[in-house]
């Protein structure tokens, strides 16, 4: 008993060898003490020798059928994503010791880890009956009703819950708008929508830039200054800008000047469009050479406009051009032909999700279309994928792409634009081109829980997957649809 009260004192002071060790020696005096195995597991889930910590529990369960083992266990199967496992354990934990709130939200996030959603929803709501202030259960099941059951009102609601418990949560602040943009609710989600990461990042960023002008200039909040200087910087990836860029001559009505800074590799293009009226800010300016009043991150120009709704979908026709002599040269190089000409892209960045991602093989019954040409638009991260369509005559006009210039060039040589959720579909859209964006089951807040039409782009089609992973699916309606497109013409 002395060792294993010393044992247990190294264990919680962290020195995890010296606990070992006299678990251990206790376990050769008595093999069966259920106990001390069950210790052993919990030291070696901390850390993170996960199999050893299940077998060492699994043994102390058969030895005795405590509850509190069943717990442990689950936890270990947690952690390394063994959802159907743990399910079965937390089944049994909850249903013996069903007053304890951990094991119906560990039960819920097993049901969510194997695509039990409703499930979920059940134990989550349990786990709140029982402890209604649980700020991880009510966050859970807000993104539960978000992501997976497809109910913006109730996510909202929940996410509301996480504010009243912890008022600086920025993550559910920033959720809840995510969810009225959803339901096209701009006016109640722009005001939620400040509090998204990336726009302190954006303004940190700035600060470091042009630290002098950033303490002067004053952050633009919608004002009329028609004798002043605006500077707006972008925040997010290519297709936010993109998308965002609508609102640039709706900025400029409101001041002198408007200086605008976009990623580098969108500048040729936003230089071709000389009818937004906006200055461009080279990638690197000294802030000496620099000037302005007011500055403004991109993603919050039509929250300061103060626009509404349906207010937000401005220029659905198109606001972007190609240049006429580049897409002349793209034109005689690559797309003198009397084919129907597709271009494609399968893959955007997958730092930030994997979601939308699409099997290059998926798209193999598009390949086999009769007088068809394919044109491959996919970019960096992705375009080795053609390797595993080689049979197919797929022309990889992407190696030609040294920015966006050059890839509205092809598209404007395209008859229709298919690709994932990315910036390729944003560009196809802002150009008024024909263009089909594919969606993943669990897809980005901007295409709006009515798919039915897009509210950005008159030009954009949408198709969503509808089961996970099954883009086959997806494509034959996508082959219809083409079929059909290449019927009109």
């Amino acid at each position: 008993m002395d060792n294993l009260k010393e044992a247990y004192k190294l264990h919680l002071a962290g020195d995890y060898k010296g606990a070992e060790n006299l678990y251990k020696q206790i376990l050769e005096i008595t093999p069966n003490n259920a106990e001390v195995l069950n210790l052993l597991g919990i030291l070696n889930y901390q850390i993170k020798n996960f199999n050893e910590a299940a077998d060492f529990i699994l043994k102390a369960i058969k030895l005795e059928d405590n509850v509190y083992y069943y717990e442990c266990l689950g936890s270990v199967y947690l952690n390394i994503k063994e959802f159907e496992y743990a399910k079965r354990v937390f089944e049994i934990a909850a249903e013996r010791n069903p007053k304890n709130p951990e094991n119906h939200f560990n039960l819920a996030m097993s049901y969510k880890g194997i695509g039990e959603y409703e499930k979920a929803e059940k134990s989550y709501l349990e786990t709140l009956k029982l402890s209604p202030n649980m700020k991880d259960a009510n966050f859970n099941l807000a993104n539960l009703y978000a992501n997976y059951l497809n109910c913006s009102e109730k996510a909202v609601k929940y996410f509301k819950k996480v504010l009243e418990l912890d008022p600086d949560d920025f993550e559910s602040k920033y959720f809840i708008s995510l969810n009225y943009f959803r339901e096209k609710d701009y006016e109640k989600g722009g005001p939620f929508f400040e509090n998204r990461l990336c726009r302190k990042s954006a303004i940190m960023s700035q600060e470091k830039t042009f630290p002098n002008l950033m303490k002067s200039a004053k952050l633009y909040k919608g004002e009329w200054v028609k004798d002043k200087v605006i500077y707006t910087y972008y925040e997010a990836g290519f297709g936010d800008i993109i998308m965002y860029s609508r609102y640039l001559p709706l900025l400029k009505e409101r001041c002198k000047k408007l200086v605008f800074k976009p990623r580098s590799e969108l500048i040729p293009l936003f230089e071709d469009n000389p009818q937004l009226g906006i200055d461009y800010l080279e990638y690197f300016t000294p802030e000496k050479e620099m000037f302005f009043d007011y500055h403004i991150p991109m993603l919050s120009i039509p929250y300061a406009l103060g626009l509404k709704n349906k207010e937000m979908f401005v220029s659905r026709e198109g606001y972007l051009k190609a240049n006429p002599q580049k897409t002349n040269e793209y034109k005689k190089e690559y797309f003198d032909n009397n084919d129907f000409k597709i271009g494609i892209k399968w893959q955007g960045n997958t730092y930030y999700d994997t979601e939308r991602v699409i099997d290059i093989k998926s798209f193999k019954s598009i390949f086999e279309l009769p007088n068809t040409k394919i044109y491959s638009m996919q970019t960096a991260e992705g375009s080795e994928a053609l390797k595993q369509v080689d049979e197919y005559e797929i022309i990889d006009i992407s190696k030609t792409f040294n920015n966006f210039s050059d890839t509205a060039a092809a598209i404007e040589n395209t008859d229709l634009i298919i690709s994932n959720d990315s910036s390729l579909a944003h560009l196809a859209g802002a150009m008024g081109k024909k263009c089909f964006v594919l969606l993943p089951y669990i897809y980005n807040w901007r295409w709006h829980k009515d798919l039915s039409s897009c509210d950005w782009y008159e030009s954009v089609e949408i198709f969503r997957q509808k089961t996970p992973n099954d883009w086959q699916e997806v494509m034959n309606r996508v082959k219809i649809r083409v079929e059909e497109i290449k019927n009109e013409r």
